[in-house]
């Protein structure tokens, strides 16, 4: 098998979770194929120690990531330029898409209807808190971590996951409510 053809099934065996953790973390369809066309390119580039390494799908998402993470701070770059928009407003185009809820150990007792809902609340998110709420719990990153790949303080990072989970336990309440839990 050439490398051309290995690297074909690499992609084929490794697109759909590049894509979901960028999905996740950006909660943009089209910025999300964007990141994991741009993670396997870069994989093509290290081709030689990727194709040997036992690691490879770890390396992946920890490129695609990183690539999430570099892409909303250039568009929290470019939102300072401007005073009288907020990168926090969830109604302007571009910062808010569909986001799925991935397939996760604990997402696993969820229905398709739950994770719905749940992937539907995420995306309202304002962009700060949603991102560093799906590096904690879905992408296992601890507060540090998190505070050194956005560039922000530990403190921003305690505060947005706090405030991301209240706003979700005030948005989904109503459903428990609703269901008798």
């Amino acid at each position: 098998m050439s490398d051309t053809d290995h690297f074909e099934s690499f992609v084929r065996e490794h697109q759909d979770k590049v894509y979901a953790t960028a999905l996740r973390i950006l909660g943009n369809e089209t910025e999300a194929r964007d990141v994991a066309q741009e993670t396997f390119v870069r994989a093509w580039h290290h081709w030689d120690d990727v194709s040997s390494s036992t690691s490879a799908a770890g390396w992946l998402k920890t490129v695609a990531r990183n690539q999430c993470i570099n892409l909303l701070q250039r568009h929290r770059a470019r939102w300072s330029n401007f005073t009288d928009l907020s990168p926090d407003d969830p109604s302007e185009p571009g910062f808010e898409g569909t986001l799925s809820v991935p397939e996760a150990q604990s997402a696993q007792l969820l229905t398709q209807e739950q994770r719905v809902i749940l992937g539907e609340a995420v995306a309202t998110l304002p962009p700060d808190q949603r991102v560093a709420l799906v590096l904690y719990h879905f992408e296992d990153m601890d507060y540090g971590e998190i505070a050194r790949e956005m560039c922000v303080s530990l403190g921003k990072v305690k505060t947005d996951i706090h405030r991301a989970r209240r706003a979700l336990y005030k948005r989904l309440q109503p459903l428990r409510d609703d269901l008798g839990c």
